[in-house]
Formats: C-alpha cells, sequence, structure tokens
C-alpha cells in the first residue's frame, strides 16, 4: 500500500485552517459513546482514557472504553452495533481486508472508515525482550521462546515480521502460547517466555525493565534492504520509523535514542460505514482542534496533531471526518482520489464476498476469488493465502 507524508508545507496550511474554520460546524456527539481498545495495560487504553476525559470535559460525553484481549474481541462490539469506535491496533486492516482470523463465513472483509490515528514517534512494531538472555540483535532471537497470542492475528504478524526482518520464522524459535496480549507481557515478568510483541511505549515494559530480567529493546537498522523486504513480504503496512519516544530505549544496540526502528499508527480509530457524519465529524473536529488539553495524558500522544495524519494509508476516510480536513485545509484532491480508491477496492471485495458466499463458501476459495480478483482490477492482494 502506498504511504504518503504530509509536507510542512501543509502543516503550515493546517494550523491556518484550523483557526480560519473553528466556527465551521458545531460539534455534535451523543451524551454517550463506547469504543474498544487494547487491554488496560496498554499504551491505546492508556490514550483513549485521555482523549475520554478531554470529551467528557469539554463535550459532556461520557465515554466507556470496552477493553478487548484480542483482535476478534476488539472487534465485534463494532459488528454488534454496541460501540461507534475502535481505538485499534493494525488487526483493523486485516477485517476490512476479510483475512487472517476475519477471512471466516461469520466476518468477511468489514467497511471500516478512518477517523484519525496516532502517528507518534514511539515504534508500534517492537518486542519486549528479557535482557538477561543475551539477545544483541534480532538475529540473537533463534532458539529463544516468543509468545504466540491467540486470536490476535495483528500480533501474530507482526511478531513473525519482526522474526522475518532477522531471516528467521517461527520454525527457528519455540513458541508459548498464551490466550492474550497482556498474558504475553505477564509471560516474560514470570519467565514463561523471552520476547513478546509490543509498543515500545506500552505501560507494562516499566515492570519489565524494572524487574530482575530487565528489558532490552531490538531496532531495525533501516539500511538493510534485504531484511526490510522480507518485512514487507509479511507486513506491508510495516514503516521504517525513527523511535524517539521508548520505555528504557537506550537499550538498544545503537545505544541512543532516537533510534531506527519500525511501525505504523497506533492506535488507529476507526468505525464503520454507518457511523453518522455528525458522531465522525464531532469526534475529528474535538480530537484535532484540543490537542493541547490531552497531549500530556498518556504516552505518545504527540501524534494526534493535525500536522501527524496519514490520508494515503490503508484506510478510506469517513465523510465526516473528510468534512473536518477539509475545512481545515489539508484535504487535497490526491488524498480524495486515494480514498475513492480505497472505496472501490471495499466494492470489489464486498462483491467477491457475496459471490463466495453464493457459490458455498470455504476460507480457501474466498482468499483464492480475492486475490483474482484485487489483480483483475490491478490492486495488490496480500495475504492472499
Amino acid at each position: 500500500m502506498r504511504k504518503a507524508m504530509i509536507s510542512i508545507a501543509v502543516s503550515a496550511v493546517a494550523a491556518a485552517g484550523i483557526a480560519a474554520s473553528a466556527a465551521a460546524a458545531e460539534v455534535k456527539l451523543p451524551k454517550n459513546l463506547s469504543w474498544t481498545a487494547y487491554g488496560t495495560t496498554s499504551s491505546g487504553y492508556a490514550q483513549s482514557v485521555g482523549l475520554g476525559n478531554m470529551l467528557k470535559a469539554k463535550y459532556g460525553s461520557e465515554v466507556r472504553i470496552i477493553p478487548g484481549k484480542n483482535d476478534v474481541s476488539r472487534m465485534l462490539p463494532l459488528k454488534a452495533g454496541q460501540a461507534e469506535l475502535c481505538a485499534c491496533g493494525i488487526a483493523a486492516y486485516f477485517s476490512a481486508e476479510g483475512v487472517l482470523m476475519f477471512a471466516d463465513e461469520k466476518w468477511g472483509p468489514q467497511p471500516l472508515r478512518n477517523l484519525f490515528n496516532n502517528n507518534g514517534r514511539h515504534g508500534t512494531v517492537s518486542a519486549a525482550i528479557a535482557d538477561d538472555v543475551g539477545v544483541k540483535s534480532l538475529k540473537d532471537l533463534k532458539g529463544k521462546r516468543v509468545a504466540w497470542v491467540k486470536g490476535s492475528p495483528a500480533l501474530q504478524t507482526n511478531m513473525t515480521a519482526i522474526l522475518a526482518y532477522a531471516g528467521l520464522t517461527w520454525n527457528d524459535v519455540v513458541k508459548v502460547e498464551v490466550p492474550g496480549w497482556g498474558q504475553s507481557m505477564q509471560a516474560v515478568l514470570d519467565g514463561q517466555a523471552d520476547v513478546a510483541m509490543g509498543s515500545s511505549i506500552s505501560a507494562i515494559y516499566n515492570q519489565i525493565a524494572a524487574s530482575p530480567r530487565g528489558l532490552f529493546v531490538p531496532n531495525f537498522p533501516h539500511d538493510d534492504t534485504e531484511a526490510w523486504a522480507r518485512v514487507h513480504k509479511v507486513a506491508p503496512y510495516v514503516a521504517k520509523t525513527k523511535v524517539a519516544l521508548a520505555i528504557n530505549g537506550e537499550n538498544n544496540p545503537s545505544g541512543k535514542l532516537p533510534y531506527e526502528g519500525a511501525g505504523y499508527a497506533y492506535p488507529i480509530f476507526v468505525s464503520l460505514a454507518p457511523v453518522s457524519n455528525d458522531v465522525a465529524y464531532g469526534l475529528t473536529k474535538a480530537v484535532m482542534d484540543n490537542y493541547e488539553n490531552f497531549k500530556d495524558a498518556g504516552p505518545g500522544m504527540d501524534g494526534y496533531k493535525v500536522e501527524s495524519q496519514n490520508f494515503q494509508w490503508v484506510f478510506p476516510y469517513h465523510a465526516g471526518a473528510i468534512q473536518y480536513y477539509k475545512e481545515a485545509g489539508v484535504w487535497t484532491a490526491e488524498d480524495q482520489a486515494h480514498t475513492d480508491m480505497l472505496l472501490k477496492r471495499e466494492m470489489i471485495l464486498a462483491n467477491t464476498w457475496k459471490k463466495t458466499q453464493a457459490d458455498g463458501f470455504s476460507s480457501e476459495k474466498w482468499l483464492a476469488n480475492r486475490a483474482a480478483a484485487l489483480k483483475a482490477a490491478g490492486m495488490d492482494a496480500p495475504f492472499s493465502e
């Protein structure tokens, strides 16, 4: 997938646009909102609490945050209409594509819409590595005990990408199965695993760093083109990231901050298409216009600035969010063309899903049909197996 960064010039336009459009439309939010997030020890949950406190203080909207221990449990409340948003990880992308855990007859491709994301200075594709096992680079993970979170294709795929960077597979490590992300971190703390997937600013990293095991932070040197090619074969959404925010971050192979890492936006705030334009507009405007009111509420909040948003990533934007970004002066014709392309992709996936169901569903048949339909339209078809 293409990824475009907003230029410094656009950032200046954004600042002027926000000031000029402050009264363009009112923020209309329901009295009660719900959204799902990772578990209570995650940075995504902490950030959700900070945003929720701002929404209550500024707009009187009470936010109920629903923690989910795996990717499916975070998506279920959206599908059931019990939550307006998901403060998701990259599993939202798998859900939109109908792949991995979502290549299932009960799921299929979901019509997700992006509102805003945290594109911060932390590494979202990172790992908690116990310092007492002697790992000095990712290649040293060979033979180590690595946590595999059941029912969480995002964490599984990201850890697979980490191993791929080092030229390793799951056959080269000892797989330790755990039921949820929190349990994967606890397994490292308790000495049952040596490595678990996480964000470089996950709060529980503090506990691991302070424990007798200690915390080692891996880096992903950006000049290793072969290693990055292996990463992108597994996870095309991962990008090279300069990591300036990381718990115990100096204990990486470079010995300093920032270091060369890997990542993508997290949390990713997505809704399903039926969420109203008023709610999508109101939430986007509330978050973008009130950065100063919540910037210190949680770790790594700097990525919520309007100039940090990436309008040409892997999700189409909600029409309500687009309305705000247009008023802010940062939404371009190229951004609209990208969203239009993704909406076309969504339609192709939806039609192919219906055809596969009508012909007698199987996951194998769906993935084959999906790949064929996307390739026929000249589009990439990752996760085809």
